[in-house]
């Protein structure tokens, strides 16, 4: 006789009261519904219209394909790293950023964890290879920055790993500042509520289950481990040479174009458009660790 599967049911503590989430109920309890956009401390009670999304995102995508003009011709080296909690929606901004970008030259780097091999290297050391060459664009889903976040809170590195990480990655950067690449940081911030509600998604939107996946599950509970491990993340690696930009990344689409318009902006191409490019939502948009205390 079929049984119904165990259900994954958890209790969490948020704003100082417990809730229960079962990802496998279908329906998505009232409280993350009702609450998720304003979770973190968002500063728009609705989300940005989509017909007025799309007519900015296509503007800025004509934008990024002048850069790869401006690119071939120069040689110039563009990279950023796309860093935040699960269904932060790092993916979705790499998607917009590169949809139209000749992929000959622009591309995405999500690499799968260490084999055997690179688990005895430098830590940086897989990453190097997938740095941009003359004329590319590249777009890292999650970087080294693993060892910031991930790994020592789910235990995947000792704290002496952890520790080394936070002294050498400021100093690793300034190589890549050094070497004339543009280099961008970008952390896509998400309230709790509005990260449970995109797992429940996931876990019932058949196009997009892949997505979620056991460690997501195995987050649920560390919250608050991750919160400090990134607030120290931004205080230790936060330089003037590689400088962390903030994102409010509640809202998607306010999301992706501030993303795109910041690289832009911080570019120096032929044909720019600053009218096009448009100007950057400071209430989605800032500078360093401190951005985050800001309402």
């Amino acid at each position: 006789m079929d049984t119904a599967p165990e259900s994954r049911a958890v209790t969490l503590t948020i704003d100082g009261e417990q809730r229960i989430f079962d990802i496998d109920d279908p329906k998505l309890p009232k409280w993350i519904d009702d609450e998720s956009l304003a979770s973190g401390g968002y500063p728009y009670d609705k989300k940005m219209d989509e017909d007025e999304f799309e007519d900015d995102l296509e503007k800025l995508q004509i934008e990024l394909v002048k850069v790869q003009f401006w690119q071939q011709k120069t040689g110039k080296r563009v990279m950023a790293l796309l860093e935040g909690r699960d269904a932060a929606g790092k993916g979705g901004t790499i998607h917009a950023t590169l949809s139209y970008m000749n992929p000959r030259s622009a591309r995405v780097v999500a690499l799968t964890k260490p084999t055997e091999t690179e688990s005895g290297q430098w830590y940086f050391q897989r990453y190097v290879p997938h740095f941009p060459s003359a004329g590319e664009f590249v777009l890292f889903d999650r970087s080294w920055y693993n060892r910031a976040g991930v790994e020592p809170v789910m235990g995947f590195c000792t704290p002496e790993q952890y520790e080394d990480f936070l002294k050498q990655a400021p100093r690793f950067e300034k190589l890549v500042e050094q070497d004339d690449i543009y280099f961008f940081k970008f952390w896509l911030d998400i309230g709790r509520k509005m990260q449970l509600e995109r797992f429940h998604d996931r876990r019932h939107d058949p196009l997009k289950v892949w997505k979620l996946s056991p460690m997501d599950i195995a987050a649920l509970n560390k919250w608050d481990d991750y919160t400090e491990k990134r607030d120290r993340m931004l205080k230790e690696t936060h330089t003037e040479h590689a400088p962390w930009t903030i994102v409010r990344a509640n809202d998607k689409r306010r999301a992706r174009l501030n993303v795109i318009r910041h690289i832009l902006l911080s570019l120096d191409y032929e044909g720019k458009d600053e009218g096009k490019i448009g100007k950057l939502d400071k209430k989605i948009i800032g500078s360093g660790p401190d951005f985050l205390g800001k309402k």
